[in-house]
């Protein structure tokens, strides 16, 4: 089975882009990188288009040296790519959607930022919608293709990878990449073997209750610098903590929530888990399919708050 040419269909992302765009002068879609975010806004508007502007290519750093001047003129849409590499243009973006009447809404892509969404949130407050995208769901790909959904997880090249050994080759550079090039780019400055050993423990306790005790001994850091590291997983949107229900909201937030992957493809890279036999036969297998299970839950129903 090879689905490398195959063209997957998101119409569901797509329509909550559209209503979106309707309802707000900027849209932030944000999300991990390499995960679709720059193939649907191709989808609403061509790469070639004066409107569209790709922050990791020259020709559109050069274009947007006096950002007033660029986008002031234009009409429509206009699509902003990778927009954490410039974060001095949220208040330009302010500006020009005050603008009544309004010529033109901005959809922005950025891969997930603590800085990102703070900046964007005070300085666009009431002028922005944000919409979160993962990888491909189970709903896009279709229910034929569910255990190798499972096993690669849902970024677009590791599903689409002509053969196993090209998607697990994919999610090694990727783990890297992450660690070494993303995370430091947000301005988190952790060596990057000690996270990789983090989120390698983070997998382990995949479907369990967190205990930051663990951790917090086995890497000799404290249990208040574990919980960061988490944190900092979590919102680059690859760790879900998924808090306790409790009728009394005070000991929801005491006790320790449950941790999953969110990409069951990059869960089974981290366990070294080779192929569906071996994930068929290894220990975390039932962890694992219970978080594919929530995510893809959680995917199909959009709830404001979710708990275990």
């Amino acid at each position: 089975m090879v689905f490398l040419n195959a063209m997957i269909a998101r119409p569901g992302p797509l329509a909550r882009i559209r209503r979106a765009l309707r309802r707000q002068r900027v849209v932030a879609l944000i999300g991990p990188r390499q995960c679709g975010k720059t193939t649907l806004a191709r989808q609403l508007l061509p790469v070639r288009s004066l409107r569209y502007f790709d922050l990791e290519e020259p020709r559109s750093l050069a274009r947007l040296a006096e950002p007033m001047t660029a986008l002031e003129p234009l009409r429509g849409l206009v699509v902003i790519d990778e927009v954490q590499r410039r974060p001095e243009l949220f208040p330009v973006l302010r500006v020009l959607a005050d603008r009544r009447p309004l010529p033109a809404r901005f959809l922005v892509l950025g891969s997930a930022s603590p800085d990102l969404l703070r900046q964007s949130s005070e300085t666009l407050a009431g002028r922005l919608e944000t919409i979160v995208l993962s990888g491909f769901s189970l709903g896009e790909v279709g229910t034929k293709r569910l255990d190798w959904h499972w096993s690669r997880g849902g970024f677009p090249e590791s599903f689409l990878a002509r053969s196993e050994a090209n998607s697990q080759s994919w999610r090694r550079q990727f783990i890297q990449t992450f660690l070494e090039r993303d995370l430091p780019q947000m301005g988190i400055q952790i060596p990057a073997p000690t996270l990789l050993r983090f989120w390698t423990m983070v997998a382990h306790y995949h479907g369990g209750v967190w205990n930051a005790a663990e951790p917090a001994g086995s890497l000799g850091i404290s249990e208040p610098t574990v919980r960061r590291y988490l944190d900092l997983l979590t919102g680059a949107f690859m760790v879900r903590q998924l808090p306790p229900w409790h009728e009394n909201l005070k000991k929801r937030q005491v006790k320790s929530p449950k941790v999953y992957l969110r990409d069951s493809g990059l869960l089974h890279e981290l366990l070294g888990i080779r192929s569906e036999a071996e994930l068929l036969s290894h220990p975390k297998c039932g962890a694992s399919w219970e978080g594919y299970a929530v995510e893809e839950v959680l995917k199909a129903t959009e709830p404001d708050e979710a708990y275990f």
